[in-house]
């Protein structure tokens, strides 16, 4: 009984749009904006998380990797346990210089290139930069002259740290860690590195604090690794060809010597690690490892962002439903005869109402569709537009979320625009048609 009159409402409801094809146009123009505000809305807060996380996960690792800190003097036997392991990398973090020995840097401390060459010349003149800034400190030795070489931080990993950290290509190849390894350490660097090597020509040549020679990399190329400052990435057995594990690191101002990145599940592995360097008089509190959560690190700020700018929209949704409201109650005070006619054989005050619902909630659903599809088509445009200067639009698809809100959105526009109209053609009198 009750499936018969509501497909008998949506049968009457769409028969209805069909005859007034202009008015149903001007409801779906006074509406489309506020549904397409809200599909924005849902559709960039979605794109804005994603593009947050992506550059985080190219610094710290993707949601759920643990993260475990090392000292120097472990990492031998981090080395040892991990070799040939999938699940498991470690990076050894050290300073190194690119060009002619002896010299200083361009970029001493491994400063981004911007800032290369400022407050040189003194004894003051050295600085590093990290996440937070660029800093200056005390040189306890006579300055080197100045010469053509570049600092990097040189990251030595003993497998395929993309697991982890979802690098982005740039050009050539990564370190490929199924072949042997070469005597000539192969090098991958980031965007600031290859930066700096485009802007001074250096010499081919490594210097490693430690290493029993300077060495001759290759460039194999070049990936975005979300970083500000040089960095190069090498295989860690093609560089203890040159540097033991037993000679003493140079790690710099860039922090712990050694980086340690697991996968969930892989508990035995931490537990044996533990037991393994504390054995090794390395304190317990120095060998905690910690679950990397940027999700709801950063959750708490996005929620907010996307709740004022969704005010934001539901005020231009609000617009379009007095628009519908509008054209739903002149609609029905054309149509009085006709509810009072259908009144009088038979028809019920809830059919009547069902049938001027309907067709709000129809105008609703189809613009909906033509904002959703309004959606999908710019931001395809915007992606072609402005994915190359900005990555993380590339190969961006419009998120589903974004067309369950304007779906939502059309509908309770047609409920509100169409509930007050709706009323009015229910209480309709019998009489009416007397009068008519």
């Amino acid at each position: 009984m009750l499936s018969g009159k509501l497909r008998s409402a949506v049968i009457i409801g769409g028969q209805g749009i069909r005859a007034r094809k202009l008015r149903t146009f001007l409801s779906m123009i006074s509406l489309f904006m506020g549904v397409l505000a809200v599909v924005t809305v849902q559709a960039g807060a979605e794109i804005a998380e994603r593009a947050l996380l992506t550059d985080v996960e190219l610094t710290q690792g993707i949601d759920g990797t643990r993260a475990m800190y090392i000292p120097d003097n472990g990492a031998a036997i981090v080395e040892d346990t991990v070799r040939g392991r999938k699940d498991a990398v470690a990076a050894l973090n050290m300073s190194a210089i690119i060009g002619e020995p002896g010299v200083r840097p361009v970029n001493e401390g491994g400063m981004p290139f911007e800032y290369a060459g400022q407050g040189r010349g003194g004894p003051r003149g050295y600085k590093w930069c990290d996440q937070n800034g660029c800093y200056g400190a005390e040189e306890t030795q006579a300055p080197k002259p100045d010469g053509q070489a570049i600092e990097v931080r040189l990251y030595a990993l003993t497998g395929d740290v993309r697991t982890f950290r979802p690098f982005r290509p740039v050009s050539g190849q990564w370190l490929d860690f199924a072949s042997a390894p070469a005597m000539a350490p192969r090098l991958v660097l980031n965007r600031e590195a290859a930066k700096g090597l485009r802007q001074y020509h250096v010499p081919a040549e490594m210097q490693v604090t430690g290493a029993s020679a300077n060495m001759t990399p290759q460039i194999t190329g070049v990936v975005d690794d979300g970083g500000m400052e040089p960095a190069a990435y090498v295989r860690i057995d093609e560089l203890r060809t040159w540097l033991p594990s037993t000679a003493k690191q140079n790690g710099g101002q860039g922090g712990p010597g050694l980086q340690l990145l697991l996968s969930p599940g892989t508990s035995d592995l931490e537990q044996t690690l533990r037991a393994r360097l504390v054995g090794l008089g390395i304190p317990a509190d120095q060998v905690q490892a910690h679950e990397i959560d940027s999700r709801s690190r950063m959750s708490s700020q996005l929620s907010m962002m996307r709740w004022i700018f969704l005010g934001l929209a539901a005020l231009v949704l609000l617009i379009g439903v007095a628009g519908i409201l509008n054209v739903g109650l002149a609609t029905v005070g054309e149509r009085i005869e006709e509810f009072a006619l259908r009144r009088a054989v038979g028809t019920s005050r809830m059919l009547l109402a069902g049938i001027v619902l309907s067709e709000t909630l129809l105008t609703g659903l189809l613009t909906a569709g033509a904002a959703i599809g309004a959606g999908v088509v710019g931001l395809k445009i915007g992606s072609q537009i402005f994915g190359g200067r900005h990555p993380s639009l590339q190969g961006i698809e419009f998120p589903w979320q974004a067309g369950v809100a304007g779906v939502i959105a059309g509908l309770v526009a047609g409920i509100l625009g169409g509930l007050i109209p709706a009323i009015r053609a229910a209480r309709i009198p019998i009489a009416t048609v007397m009068r008519a």
